[in-house]
């Protein structure tokens, strides 16, 4: 027996609780539920099934939030950006060819100061970008972006 649109209840979460390891939440139909991730963070995505059975199941849903949307036009532009915006440990995430982050005003002000050409919009955050180094593990495997970079040079 496959779910239907109608037997699905949605669990609507903000962009900063994709990594939440305990929660306590509401669905949309009023359950009541708690999520405990007690080994990893979760990293949930829009439409992951936290869970399911034969009548239902609870979806993730994203909440559009306001957000800084830069299309860089030139790699110079992209490179100086992330530098920007990871230089304060913030998350940044991407769209198609726009660059999203979180609304700040410092950093929208920062932003259009050094002269980026800016859009502020409701946007849903999803899937941020991976670029944390753990140190002392091995990273061959990993899905970020520095754990690839050794496969690359490897690989010529």
């Amino acid at each position: 027996m496959s779910i239907i649109e109608s037997d699905i209840d949605v669990l609507s979460i903000e962009w900063y609780e994709t990594n939440k390891r305990i929660q306590h939440k509401q669905t949309k139909q009023g359950r009541n539920i708690t999520l405990k991730f007690l080994r990893e963070n979760p990293d949930l995505k829009e439409g992951d099934i936290l869970w399911q059975d034969q009548n239902t199941a609870i979806v993730v849903e994203i909440e559009p939030c306001k957000c800084i949307v830069i299309t860089p036009k030139t790699i110079l532009a992209a490179s100086s950006l992330c530098y920007e915006i990871g230089n304060r440990h913030l998350p940044l995430y991407c769209e198609g060819d726009d660059l999203l982050v979180p609304y700040e005003m410092p950093l929208h002000n920062l932003l259009r100061a050094a002269g980026f050409l800016l859009r502020v919009e409701e946007r849903k955050l999803n899937d941020a970008l991976k670029t944390t180094v753990l140190p002392h593990l091995q990273v061959t495997g990993t899905d970020n972006l520095f754990g690839k970079i050794p496969q690359l040079s490897t690989s010529s």
